[in-house]
């Protein structure tokens, strides 16, 4: 499969989410190869059906890319009658490369797995957050009350600051995984290759929250397109949680979509995890479910997996 033509589609329909973006795509998949399916012309309706496909140790696999929440199949507008999509999809899947495993997160618009389960695929609902950006009072109206107290104080002892500087968010975000006694899934270098590539779109924002000692705190890494915002990527000091900082960055990020992007949606990217998902729900978001498919014609492969 071609990439020209995805990158054609691309160009095409600017409205596509971020993580689908052909740009994007090229900074992200390292350590293996994206590839894309593109719907002929017809009257079937347009479709596209990027996937990031590795090899290690002999088996052949389709995941995601690091810094990728959402992939597989998407429309620009949904196709004007079910069988039609069906088609669509059928059409996709046979034209995957052949593979010993697949797992793939489907975007929140993409609501219709049937081709996929009749393909032998699995499917596990998956919740990502999402918070309505029309009136930016009502907003912080629906932030829970102790939540809300939390960034009044908080705001009295640290301040947020907008800064370009990506090298000073690494180490923090890093802070959270290592206090958690997890290994950082992203290397600096990653990291940096995929905030060039948005900084150059200049489609992401870095803030801060810092003492009068500027001291960070914490920090948010705000991404977007043109109809959502992303609070993509985040970090805290848990020598300085106790000042409760770690909500403002959250809310500056949600004022600065609105506020100066004019953007309506904002995804929090998650969590399935208890603790995350309730900060999530404590902002006033709502729960949007998205498919996670998967596929393991490699029993092997699908036991090494389960071993990790």
């Amino acid at each position: 499969m071609s990439q020209e033509a995805y990158r054609i589609f691309c160009r095409e329909h600017p409205e596509m989410p971020v993580f689908f973006q052909d740009w994007y795509l090229d900074a992200v998949c390292v350590e293996g190869a994206w590839g894309a399916w593109v719907a002929p012309s017809g009257e079937k309706g347009e479709a596209v059906f990027p996937y990031f496909f590795k090899e290690k140790y002999g088996f052949r696999y389709i995941t995601m890319p690091q810094f990728v929440k959402f992939m597989g199949p998407w429309q620009p507008s949904p196709s004007e009658s079910l069988s039609a999509h069906h088609v669509l999809l059928r059409e996709g899947i046979e034209a995957l490369p052949s593979f010993h495993g697949f797992q793939q997160n489907m975007h929140y618009s993409q609501q219709n797995w049937l081709p996929f389960y009749w393909a032998g695929f699995r499917q596990e609902t998956r919740y990502t957050y999402l918070l309505g950006l029309e009136d930016l009072e009502q907003v912080f109206r629906g932030i829970n009350r102790n939540m809300r107290r939390n960034i009044l104080k908080a705001q009295k002892e640290v301040r947020v600051e907008l800064v370009n500087d990506p090298e000073r968010f690494f180490p923090v975000s890093a802070l959270s995984f290592h206090r958690k006694g997890l290994e950082l899934p992203y290397s600096r270098n990653l990291f940096l290759r995929h905030d060039a590539s948005l900084a150059e779109k200049n489609q992401r924002q870095i803030f801060f929250a810092t003492d009068a000692q500027g001291r960070t705190h914490s920090a948010a890494y705000l991404i977007w397109d043109r109809e959502t915002a992303y609070y993509h990527l985040s970090g805290d000091d848990p020598e300085r949680r106790q000042s409760g900082a770690g909500t403002l960055p959250i809310w500056a990020a949600i004022r600065y979509a609105c506020e100066e992007l004019g953007i309506t949606r904002f995804d929090f990217e998650g969590s399935m995890l208890p603790e995350v998902e309730a900060i999530r729900r404590q902002f006033g978001a709502k729960q949007q479910p998205y498919f996670y498919l998967w596929k393991y014609p490699s029993r092997l492969l699908q036991f090494l997996q389960k071993r990790r």
